[in-house]
């Protein structure tokens, strides 16, 4: 399929009725990703105040696992009800759950709150990529993906700026209910600018309990082995996440109704492919858990910078979305390997540079920038081509399981880094000296997720050209 993205502009998507759907879209993302950051900045304050500082991994656990069992959802809600309603649907689960987070006197309450919130936030996540083929014409894709996956970097610069204003004062529940008037501007959006397209009232699509149960339960194993600091039970753990994901594969594979589209399986096909380098690119920021935490220790920065150049890593992203969205073909194609080169030769760099106490904060903000920054430069085409790539008649089953992908991938990726990082001796033997250790090892086993990817980025180029060497189709 021909691509016209280089006749369109940002201002053919922020102009007019476009813009305002964009700013709806965007929204969608932009209120579950600032949440995140907002709850995490909080949640030391909130575990003073209420208790429960044994549940405190669970409050991301769950919001994650339910954040999957929502952005599933959303295909089979866009064909029962069209756009608008279930977009407001996800929009109210979330502001409730939110409510029940801000008024928690307890922290079973707040996990409560979390598990909505995350119900409804991955819905959002899930409806806003989803609806961007269904909305604007082809040629905007690249950009509307763009401007929606950068608001990813705007929450890392805005959450916890709002989350640390409220925790300073002692009102973290006041960082929650700064949350509803956005909500209630975007609702106000949503229902003006979308219609119930996509509405298939003849269509039954039924909802795959069994196998999202399987993917949530993967999740939920590698998460609880995680917090154990004996190795075997983190091996249990990761073996089991593991065994339920291939009996998952075997079962979509042989289902009426798929969990994910056919070819999403097999590295062989093109839509294997990169919903592979999705998930790999996205494992490999999630090092940026213990960015804070090794700056502050190792390298004796103030928690106010050290969170600020954690963010530098999503910056990188939303920088590299931007200046390659409007790439054409042949720049796409190189775009594939280059994005995933630059973000191994970081992880790498970080390996050796963030252990050493004695190494530059400049240099290091350079290498967190890489990362983003590859992440970024080939993201939108990855996206998009997933659109390309999708079977006839599975583009939302297929965009949509874009953010499930996203979520499990983050959320393996922060276990697997815990896991690296305690055996390294995060907590024995603790400390300045654990935490030169847990650099190592996390920077040392993830700049393998990554270096995959570039493989995976050579390998879906060539097999978009034939043997004379002209693209064939649109490597994006």
């Amino acid at each position: 399929m021909t691509s016209d993205s280089s006749s369109a502009s940002w201002l053919d998507l922020l102009w007019g009725r476009n813009g305002l759907r964009s700013l709806a879209l965007a929204g969608g993302v932009a209120v579950h990703a600032i949440n995140v950051f907002i709850a995490a900045t909080i949640l030391p304050s909130v575990v003073q105040d209420i208790g429960g500082l044994a549940y405190y991994a669970w409050n991301t656990t769950l919001f994650v696992a339910a954040s999957i069992l929502g952005s599933s959802a959303a295909p089979m809600g866009i064909h029962r009800y069209g756009l608008r309603r279930v977009f407001l649907y996800a929009l109210c689960m979330f502001a409730l759950g939110t409510i029940a987070c801000a008024l928690a006197p307890t922290m079973g309450w707040l996990l409560f709150g979390r598990t909505w919130q995350g119900l409804g936030g991955g819905m959002l996540l899930s409806l806003s990529y989803a609806t961007v083929p269904l909305v604007f014409r082809e040629g905007l894709w690249s950009r509307a993906m763009a401007l929606i996956s950068g608001m990813w970097g705007v929450a890392t610069l805005a959450g916890p700026a709002i989350g640390g204003i409220f925790a300073q004062a002692g009102l973290w529940r006041w960082a929650f209910w700064s949350v509803l008037p956005v909500c209630a501007v975007l609702g106000l959006l949503l229902a003006t600018q979308l219609g119930p397209m996509g509405r298939d009232p003849g269509a039954r699509p039924g909802v795959p309990l069994g196998r999202m149960g399987l993917l949530v339960g993967s999740v939920l194993a590698v998460s609880a082995a995680s917090l154990s600091d004996f190795w075997g039970w983190q091996v249990a753990g990761v073996l089991a996440g593991l065994a339920l994901v291939m009996v998952l594969a075997r079962v979509d594979r042989r289902a009426a109704q798929r969990f994910l589209p056919e070819g999403a399986w097999s590295l062989t096909n093109p839509l294997g492919q990169r919903y592979a380098m999705i998930g790999l690119l996205s494992i490999g920021v999630t090092t940026e858990v213990f960015v804070p935490y090794f700056l502050q220790v190792i390298h004796g920065t103030s928690p106010l910078m050290a969170g600020y150049l954690s963010a530098v890593m999503s910056a990188g992203w939303t920088l590299g979305t931007l200046i390659s969205s409007g790439r054409g073909p042949a720049a796409v194609g190189r775009l594939l390997t280059l994005g995933p080169l630059l973000s191994t030769l970081a992880l790498a760099g970080l390996c050796l540079l963030m252990p050493a106490p004695g190494a530059w904060i400049g240099a290091l903000s350079v290498l967190l920038l890489g990362v983003g920054l590859g992440v970024g430069l080939c993201w939108p085409h990855l996206l998009t081509g997933v659109f390309r790539a999708a079977p006839e008649g599975q583009r939302n089953i297929a965009s949509a399981a874009i953010t499930t992908l996203q979520l499990y991938a983050m959320a393996l990726g922060a276990s697997v880094a815990g896991m690296a990082a305690n055996a390294a001796g995060f907590t024995d033997p603790g400390g300045f000296e654990g935490a030169r250790s847990a650099a190592w090892g996390v920077y040392g086993l993830f700049v393998f997720a990554p270096a995959a990817a570039v493989w995976l980025g050579r390998r879906a180029r060539r097999d978009a050209e034939p043997p004379g060497g002209r693209a064939a189709i649109n490597p994006s």
